[in-house]
């Protein structure tokens, strides 16, 4: 597979090689989303040793595992001894490396670094020494870290108040494909979809690579999904759990709030996430919020004059949204589960929520649709007692963007009822904004609008989903 997107991640790593020093690059980013793929692709020939942690190992099987790994870069037959310490283990990594000839970059790449840092193992101590005491005073080293818990590396390695202080030379938080490297990614596969259908399949999985691998040709978006999600041996019908076990201690209470926002289409606040998730209140509900969104699983949607009570936190991973909602209340499923769950009125409600998330996710290229991106905007929601909008773009060229999102399969129709509901929520922003801004109704819809008296008097700027891509 041929790499799609991520120039600006590749130029970093590409970079680092040019340099006259040794670098440390981070590399974070929820699972499944490319991170290991990324280092191994780009570093083919620099890479002279790797090791990947593993899940829920003590220290012993962890230090035999890098013996392991360290016997494969020598591409030795010796038999594997197990290092006592990581202070050992890394002064056998500096032996082999000292035995390189060769004067160019050496990348060393420790991959799911949080699950080696075993407790009372020492392991960021060691990794410490060794990066301080040695690799700095050298000028041909380049250490790769990476891992899939986000709030960890950023806590332990990018936060670091020890030794590790500002040792990270370059920080990589590398994201899920957007609609646009979806599609790219998909036409690479061959598979042939057009953007409403790209659109459905993203809604439900995401742009993540792992699962958008098991995209076949030839099938529809529902028979797809009927097979990734709900067929027996389906990789989704199962990923749930295991995902948010691997990622968080105490897991149960980030799944707690996923599943308190995945009831709520309008978003929750803080205090409503620890009434509806029953949690206690006080600093640990802002770790476990934090943690949510530095793994992207959640997005904090600030209210119009930033006060932090006021502001929205909704579920924006798809996958999530698509199993609390699907998945798991049909449990055991089949792949004709699929067939008639899309039939029903849960379907089209999710959608529009779902529809959502991906514009929130796609600001940038609404801005651009806009003709807008060189200009300064704050992305908020708002409501009162009279009315609620879900996005509005505060524009510094004295213009706001009230808008509207809508997924259908045809033309959207501005019926008269709706063009009262649209004259009812500008009427109650206006009231309670007195800005000296024009407002602007913006639709961002899948095939655009019907023209009709109703649409042409109140929609001042149609977007569609190509538009997104």
């Amino acid at each position: 597979m041929k790499f799609i997107g991520r120039e600006y991640e590749i130029k970093i790593l590409n970079d680092v090689l040019k340099s006259t020093q040794s670098e440390m690059v981070a590399i974070y980013g929820r699972r499944r989303v490319g991170k290991t793929f990324l280092v191994r692709n780009c570093y083919k020939k620099e890479l002279i040793f790797s090791i990947s942690g593993m899940h829920n190992a003590t220290q012993n099987e962890q230090l035999k595992n890098f013996s392991i790994a360290l016997k494969e870069a020598k591409k030795s037959r010796a038999k594997v001894i197990a290092p006592t310490s990581w202070i050992d283990a890394f002064e056998e990594l500096k032996d082999f490396i000292i035995q390189q000839k060769t004067k160019s970059k050496k990348v060393l790449f420790f991959d799911e670094l949080p699950w080696l840092d075993t407790p009372k193992s020492n392991f960021l101590q060691a990794l410490d020494l060794f990066w301080n005491s040695w690799a700095t005073n050298r000028r041909d080293i380049v250490l790769v870290i990476c891992g899939s818990a986000s709030s960890w590396m950023i806590k332990k390695i990018l936060n670091n108040k020890g030794g590790l202080h500002n040792r990270v030379t370059k920080r990589i938080r590398l994201m899920p494909f957007t609609l646009n490297e979806t599609e790219l990614y998909l036409k690479q596969k061959q598979i042939k979809l057009d953007r409403y259908s790209i659109t459905q399949l993203y809604m439900a999985i995401g742009g993540i690579p792992f699962y958008l691998n098991e995209v076949q040709k030839g099938k529809t978006v529902a028979q797809n999904i009927a097979e990734i999600c709900f067929s027996k041996d389906g990789l989704l019908q199962i990923e749930f759990h295991n995902l948010y076990k691997a990622l968080f201690n105490n897991s149960d209470k980030h799944v707690r709030i996923i599943k308190a926002l995945a009831n709520s289409h309008q978003g929750l606040t803080r205090n409503e996430i620890i009434k509806k998730a029953k949690l206690n209140t006080g600093g640990s509900i802002s770790i476990l919020l934090n943690e949510l969104l530095e793994s992207g699983f959640i997005t904090e949607i600030k209210s119009q004059h930033n006060k932090l009570k006021n502001n929205i936190y909704r579920l924006t991973d798809e996958y999530s949204l698509f199993y609390i909602k699907f998945i798991e209340p049909n449990l055991p499923t089949n792949k004709n589960t699929w067939i008639r769950l899309s039939k029903e009125s849960v379907y089209a409600s999710w959608c529009g929520y779902a529809f959502e998330n991906c514009c929130f996710k796609h600001i940038e290229e609404i801005k651009i649709a806009l003709g807008i991106s060189g200009i300064h905007t704050n992305i908020f929601s708002w409501q009162n007692k009279e009315a609620q909008i879900d996005m509005i773009i505060d524009r510094d060229d004295r213009a706001v963007n009230i808008c509207e999102m809508k997924f259908y399969n045809t033309e959207f129709e501005i019926t008269k009822a709706y063009h009262t509901v649209l004259q009812r929520k500008l009427q109650a922003y206006q009231s309670e904004n007195k800005l000296n801004k024009n407002n602007f109704i913006t639709l961002i819809t899948s095939f655009g609008i019907k023209n009709n008296n109703y649409s042409n008097s109140i929609i001042d700027n149609v977007l569609t989903i190509n538009n997104l891509f």
